[in-house]
């Protein structure tokens, strides 16, 4: 163990702050986006329906995703020695155990929130925070691969999130297979998104044995794998919205591919200093398209 690494010793309760920030709000955004573009997609009317959805969005960010946050800086406390140490549980603002409480209250909250929403929207966020939990937890600890991990969270912040937001506008039914099919495709997207947060950790996963893109396939090798995640599933959506008849909608996602792509080349050129800058503004970019073709999907289901 590392010396730096915090003592489960300490004693005291956390800051209400504190708590906040080990659930990370700057988090939620993702899955309560890729939410509403559910909740669009399924082309049922808004009215009627506004507390389902305030409630689903709910779940979505402040509940699952928060959950996840607690129970990976929980697990992931002595690489945050290294990486973070300004984080709550390594600095001590979260002392003893109470990051492990917290994440196990949340992931119960979470549980019973969504068990008011129906059954469908239920099983899927109990498949979200099992992953959650499969992602940072011993024996299975999806993080301490790159391929595996990017993969869970993409998977739960994009594509689980979207097909709940669907559902809920849908009575708990499951949505038809076009808004699988784009939900699917972004979720894949994301897991070059999730490829560029890792750059930012490379010493510390290199220390703790993290095996995630940059530290396997080298800077170079990484950054070329986030870009390809990212564009590629794209230009598949492109290729699916004229193919159903959304040549509009497939021309406006198609500029936003083009606007990522001159993003990319600049961060290909340094991708160590310009990860996060690609994060921050390209994933704003990404996210613009999602909604596009979650209004394509809508016009189709009017």
């Amino acid at each position: 163990m590392n010396a730096s690494a915090p003592s489960l010793a300490s004693t005291g309760r956390p800051s209400p702050a504190a708590a906040l920030e080990l659930l990370k709000p700057i988090t939620w955004f993702p899955p309560m986006w890729a939410f509403a573009c559910g909740v669009v997609s399924s082309g049922v009317s808004f009215s009627g329906h506004w507390l389902y959805i305030v409630a689903g969005i709910l779940l979505a960010g402040p509940m699952v995703c928060a959950t996840s946050q607690a129970v990976n800086d929980w697990f992931d406390r002595h690489v945050d020695a290294i990486n973070e140490p300004h984080r709550p549980i390594p600095s001590g603002r979260i002392p003893g155990r109470w990051g492990l409480y917290i994440a196990i209250l949340w992931t119960l909250l979470s549980a019973a929130l969504a068990a008011t929403l129906g059954t469908w929207v239920f099983w899927s966020a109990a498949l979200g925070l099992l992953l959650a939990w499969a992602y940072s937890a011993p024996p299975v600890r999806l993080k301490r691969n790159g391929w595996w991990s990017n993969t869970a969270v993409g998977f739960s912040y994009e594509g689980l999130a979207w097909v709940t937001g669907a559902a809920v506008m849908l009575g708990g039914d499951l949505p038809e297979w076009r808004i699988l099919a784009l939900a699917a495709l972004y979720s894949l997207g994301a897991h070059g998104i999730l490829t560029l947060n890792d750059f930012k950790a490379i010493e510390g996963d290199k220390q703790m044995g993290l095996r995630s893109l940059p530290v396997q396939l080298g800077v170079q090798g990484a950054a070329w794998a986030a870009c390809l995640f990212m564009a590629l599933p794209q230009v598949l959506v492109v290729w699916l919205l004229v193919d159903w008849g959304r040549p509009l909608h497939a021309a406006a996602v198609a500029m936003v591919v083009l606007v990522q792509v001159a993003m990319m080349v600049r961060f290909l050129r340094d991708p160590i200093n310009r990860a996060l800058w690609l994060s921050a503004f390209g994933v704003m970019v990404y996210v613009t398209g999602m909604m596009i073709s979650a209004w394509a999907l809508r016009g189709l289901a009017a």
